[in-house]
């Protein structure tokens, strides 16, 4: 099986779409005549920072997805990561200590998900919807089931800090999309993401180990989420175990939205990034408007149908 072919599938009908749509969203965003333009340029760094969280997660389970899985446990993840090393920072541990056990606490249930699907032969949906229960269960019982307060002044600026103007969280965002985009543009690994979620048994005739990549995806993911549930504790200056409920979601429509094949074998990083910022930006027109949270939900709704569509239509042609 051709691999190039395989990752080569982004489909024109869906990338133009995604396109226009955020042209639309730009555009409404700036029929603001109040808004001036350095007024307007903090607006669109605030979103940026408002959809940090949810992009991580997007490239983390756009490698899932890659692969024709689903991973419906972020959102738990990025609770107990938040509650694993906010734990670790109120106790008074180096900063670095305390992002390495929250993203190492995504990354141990990354790893079991992934030996779950591969070696119990669960399916994705049921097995990460066990840990989504489990992980959110293990938030509440290492808290306590309260927050985790008194986290130190650096763990708290690690979402309140800026670099030349620029939100870390933002940085961070484009170093780990950076970092994934050459992973699976440019390096034989990725490609054999891609080779699984075209045709599994075509990949696993032509001698790859298939079990290993899908337990690799699982584990990326997990250990983003890891990263998003640090970057989110700091944003709420507190390790939350009810927090990321719904985050799964919003990851895997932004991944969708931005052209990732629910079937596999299809998908950028490029444009799972730009899913989530279309969403932000229509959330934040729609907040400015004053349009309700209901409404504002059936119109995200309708976008992820009519996204899906738009990928099954461009995928028949």
């Amino acid at each position: 099986m051709s691999v190039q072919t395989t990752t080569a599938m982004t489909h024109p009908l869906v990338r133009y779409a995604l396109v226009l749509a955020l042209l639309a969203a730009l555009a409404y965003s700036l029929y603001m005549p109040h808004m001036t333009p350095a007024g307007y340029a903090s607006y669109m760094m605030t979103i940026l920072l408002q959809v940090s969280v949810t992009a991580i997660l997007a490239v983390g389970v756009t490698f899932v997805l890659l692969t024709g899985g689903v991973d419906l446990s972020l959102g738990s993840l990025v609770a107990l990561a938040g509650v694993v090393a906010a734990i670790f920072a109120r106790a008074g541990q180096p900063l670095g200590v305390s992002i390495a056990m929250g993203v190492l606490a995504g990354l141990a249930c990354g790893l079991v998900n992934g030996a779950v699907v591969v070696f119990a032969r669960v399916a994705p949906f049921i097995a990460t919807l066990g840990m989504m229960t489990a992980a959110r269960g293990l938030a509440l019982l290492l808290s306590g089931g309260k927050p985790v307060p008194d986290l130190g002044e650096s763990f708290k600026a690690i979402a309140g800090q800026r670099a030349a103007g620029v939100p870390v969280p933002v940085l961070i965002v484009a170093a780990v999309a950076g970092l994934a985009w050459l992973f699976l543009r440019h390096s034989r690994p990725g490609r054999y993401v891609y080779a699984v979620g075209g045709n599994e048994e075509a990949a696993r005739a032509c001698g790859l180990n298939v079990s290993l990549v899908k337990v690799f995806v699982y584990a990326v993911s997990g250990a983003l989420a890891g990263l998003a549930g640090v970057i989110n504790a700091s944003r709420l200056t507190t390790g939350q175990p009810n927090t990321g409920e719904g985050f799964e979601l919003a990851a895997i429509a932004a991944a969708v939205i931005g052209g990732t094949s629910l079937s596999g074998g299809v998908g950028t990083i490029g444009g799972a990034l730009l899913g989530a910022l279309l969403m932000g930006m229509i959330s934040s027109a729609l907040d400015m408007r004053d349009v309700s949270a209901y409404y504002q939900q059936i119109i995200t709704g309708g976008i992820i149908v009519a996204a899906v569509w738009l990928e099954r239509k461009g995928r028949r042609e």
